[in-house]
């Protein structure tokens, strides 16, 4: 499928190129940036092709090792915040923010 993408893409951005020069030889002064474009736009798609293609798959050890750093970072945050609602000025200011976020917004446009 992502071969038949590329071939509808690079001859979809070719068309349209080889349309530009046509309008671009006319007298359209435009198109000749869009001749140039259009073929930059398929480089893209080909590149993006080659990207997928040579994406390398994340193993069972590269998992493993996302999911135990996900879990001390928990570890971490949580340990933050306990610390945090220890301090009786942190708790009073984030107290603050709550009841700051339940106020209704004011509309800054349409004055």
């Amino acid at each position: 499928m992502l071969h038949a993408i590329l071939l509808a893409w690079v001859g979809g951005c070719t068309a349209a190129g080889w349309w530009q020069v046509g309008r671009a030889a006319s007298g359209n002064s435009l198109s000749f940036l869009y001749a140039i474009e259009w073929p930059v736009f398929g480089i893209f798609g080909f590149l993006g092709w080659w990207a997928l293609l040579h994406m390398e798959k994340i193993t069972a050890s590269q998992e493993r090792a996302r999911t135990e750093y996900e879990a001390g970072m928990r570890a971490v945050a949580q340990s933050a915040r306990a610390i945090a609602s220890e301090d009786p000025d942190q708790a009073a200011y984030n107290d603050h923010l709550a009841a700051l976020a339940q106020q209704p917004k004011k509309k800054l446009w349409g004055h």
